[in-house]
């Protein structure tokens, strides 16, 4: 009886299509950059606009080529200017308008903290938090800011009704030098708020980072390679 080789192409599949237990969020502020996050395996973008300010809400003509041409879910920047995240009565009306139009167009969830000095502002966030129901909201590094990490996220949870996730590196410059505080945090959390690890998370140093972390999703610019790197 003769045997029959079959040859199989040693291709690398993409990350959409590995077996794994967390979500892979990309940083992104331009359509490009979206496309090619979704084309390398991301499962969700949060989309920004000026990153050099560490991203504030990007212009609806953006979001909706987004909504429409893309098939991955799509965060939403909320925050109406960069610097500090201590906000006026204008502004938290502009970022409840810009809240209202992500449920206009659909988008899946909404990115955006409100501090009170060093602390969270829980009634704005809350208020927030309402408005964007049932939109996925996510309090994003604000919390970093604050002086007791652990004690705000804590607070959070107090008031979890409408937050799905907390995006921070543990009060540290990265996620890494952060996983003290991130395990803290995903142990506060439990069943109740997802802890999305964030802070200079590369496609390099994601599985490390897993390894320690085991939580549900990880955020990045460059989580799935250079986004704006022609050879992606």
């Amino acid at each position: 009886m003769s045997l029959i080789l079959i040859l199989i192409p040693n291709s690398r599949p993409s990350l959409r299509h590995m077996s794994k237990s967390y979500k892979i969020e990309a940083c992104v502020e331009t359509y490009e950059e979206a496309l090619a996050a979704q084309n390398n395996g991301a499962d969700q973008i949060e989309l920004c606009g000026r990153l050099d300010l560490d991203g504030i809400t990007p212009q609806r003509t953006l979001i909706e080529k987004c909504f429409k041409n893309l098939t991955l879910d799509i965060k939403v920047m909320i925050r109406p200017r960069g610097g500090n995240f201590e906000y006026d009565s204008v502004e938290l009306e502009q970022m409840m308008e810009d809240i209202n139009y992500c449920h206009e167009v659909g988008v899946y969830g909404v990115v955006f903290g409100v501090l009170n000095g060093k602390s969270l502002d829980l009634e704005m966030i809350e208020k927030l938090a309402s408005a964007a129901s049932p939109l996925n909201v996510t309090i994003h590094k604000a919390i970093d800011d604050t002086t007791d990490i652990i004690s705000e996220t804590k607070k959070l949870v107090s008031i979890s009704q409408n937050i799905d996730t907390i995006l921070t590196s543990g009060g540290s410059s990265t996620a890494i030098e952060g996983i003290p505080n991130l395990l803290e945090m995903i142990e506060a959390t439990k069943d109740h708020i997802e802890i999305m690890p964030a802070g200079k998370i590369t496609n390099h140093n994601l599985a490390t980072l897993h390894n320690q972390l085991n939580t549900t999703g990880y955020h990045g610019r460059k989580i799935v390679g250079d986004l704006t790197s022609s050879g992606n």
